[in-house]
């Protein structure tokens, strides 16, 4: 009797946690949908975000270190299909001239990241099917003339077989390895700097 009566109790508790988990779970993923880089345009500080060394206009200077490493830091959480948007705070209306080139310096920059990730990735593929073709080769000819070298089956003919099964498995296994799961970290490198180089931009008053 008293079971009866405690089963709708550990029914209700296990779907107050469900819906809580759920709730939770659903927060987490909107939270991590869009991610805010918060910047801030200071004719006195602006500098501090290029590279001092660099002599050019400001929308071609390049990014300094620390402030790649912020905006880097900002979206580590990011997630497959998170959005990112630059919410630019400008301290008084005449800093806003400096907006435009701002961010099309940030935008030049994460663009030519995503070029070199782009041209990493196709040099990436390239060596994996050499090294494949390669292996490949070697394994068909050790099978190949081996077997017209060594007809018989059995002792010591048989030992050199297995050691060439074992051999092609071991030459195949590294680029068989890379083209399955190493194309995954360079396509979402792609995909990073495809968003940081296209994200929205977002002016909002500095309180």
């Amino acid at each position: 009797m008293s079971l009866a009566i405690k089963q709708p109790g550990h029914v209700m508790s296990w779907l107050i946690k469900l819906l809580y988990f759920k709730k939770t779970a659903s927060l987490t993923t909107s939270l991590t949908e869009k991610i805010n880089i918060f910047l801030t345009i200071d004719q006195s500080s602006i500098g501090d975000h290029f590279n001092p060394n660099d002599p050019a206009p400001l929308y071609k200077r390049q990014l300094s270190h620390q402030f790649q490493h912020y905006i880097m830091t900002s979206i580590e959480s990011a997630k497959r299909y998170s959005v990112f948007n630059y919410k630019v705070a400008c301290k008084n209306e005449s800093d806003k001239q400096y907006a435009e080139a701002f961010i099309y310096a940030i935008r030049r920059h994460f663009s030519a990241r995503k070029l070199m990730k782009m041209e990493q990735f196709v040099k990436f593929k390239r060596r994996s099917y050499k090294l494949l073709f390669a292996s490949l080769t070697v394994v068909m000819i050790c099978h190949g003339v081996v077997p017209m070298i060594l007809p018989g089956e059995e002792g010591f003919h048989s030992a050199i077989r297995n050691g060439l099964d074992i051999f092609s498995w071991v030459i195949l296994w590294q680029p068989i390895d890379k083209l399955v799961f190493f194309w995954n970290p360079h396509l979402k490198e792609i995909s990073i700097m495809h968003r940081l180089a296209n994200a929205e931009v977002i002016m909002t008053e500095n309180a």
